[in-house]
């Protein structure tokens, strides 16, 4: 514990906008999550998953305020993400996040209606989960988590390569139940269709709208398929050689990125030079060079 005190405060950043950009999205993150949690998913007894949507639980049957359960609980988490998921510079901004949201989470009551903007549970979830799960992309996005289920999630990202969406779903399955248990099994059943949207949500926030297509062609005839690209479409190609395991012909198989948009042309151009070519469309979530974003650390 003394090294880790002693390792903490050693190691401190220096100033830089970036890092202050960090904080300001960590800090914005938090107030929306709180924010959602107050006006959408408390009113309508949705568990918000992971320590928060435990915390509702324990407030239901205790009354003790939501925010402050919030921190303790995650106390033992922050430990375990300052052990695996970065360092000083995790647990900085996952301290910022975790108070934040546990002092917006009580704060917000003094000035939030307690029984919400509706009734209908339905919206509730619906706008819970997007309000929420932008507030994770942001905090995402400012290079730390929100505590909870969030350090479990980044774990399984980072080790697994499990999906944000996906481990929410894994990690709060525990605290759903409890939440059936608690509340009712409906209310349980919405509350998955929040942390659904929420994963989402948060993934969209951290990628962006620079999702694009991948394109893989296997030709007998590359030159005029190249061309068509180069010059019609005006996107580059890797030209890479393969063999055919059943036939042992060798093919050119053609490597190119685009857009959603260009995807309908890229076939039409392909079936006019070569109709016989063999056609692969895949999704990167992000793409960074010549045409696209520029490269650089987020």
């Amino acid at each position: 514990m003394r090294a880790f005190w002693r390792t903490t405060f050693s190691q401190r950043p220096r100033f830089s906008w970036r890092g202050l950009r960090d904080y300001i999205l960590v800090l914005f993150g938090a107030f929306l999550q709180a924010f959602a949690l107050r006006l959408f998913l408390v009113p309508a007894q949705l568990a918000s998953g992971g320590v928060s949507g435990l915390s509702q639980v324990i407030n239901f049957y205790t009354g003790f305020p939501i925010g402050v359960m919030i921190f303790l609980g995650n106390v033992p988490l922050f430990l375990l993400g300052w052990r695996y998921l970065g360092g000083p510079r995790f647990a900085l901004r996952t301290a910022a996040a975790v108070l934040a949201v546990s002092f917006f989470t009580d704060f917000l009551v003094f000035f939030l209606p307690p029984e919400g903007l509706t009734g209908d549970i339905f919206l509730n979830a619906l706008y819970g989960g997007v309000v929420s799960g932008i507030g994770y992309g942001l905090v995402y996005r400012g290079q730390g988590t929100s505590g909870g289920s969030d350090i479990l999630a980044r774990i399984l990202n980072h080790w697994r390569g499990i999906s944000i969406s996906q481990s929410y779903l894994l990690t709060d399955a525990v605290v759903i139940l409890l939440a059936g248990l608690s509340f009712s099994w409906g209310n349980a059943l919405y509350a998955l269709v929040t942390l659904y949207i929420s994963g989402i949500a948060a993934e969209t926030v951290m990628e962006g709208s620079n999702v694009v297509r991948t394109a893989v062609i296997i030709t007998a005839h590359p030159e005029p398929v190249v061309r068509e690209i180069l010059e019609e479409m005006e996107r580059g190609v890797t030209m890479l050689t393969g063999k055919g395991a059943y036939t042992g012909l060798e093919r050119a198989v053609l490597y190119c990125v685009i857009t959603r948009s260009e995807v309908a042309q890229l076939k039409t151009l392909v079936r006019e030079a070569d109709p016989a070519a063999f056609v692969v469309i895949g999704q990167a979530s992000e793409v960074f060079g010549e045409g696209f974003l520029p490269l650089h650390a987020d």
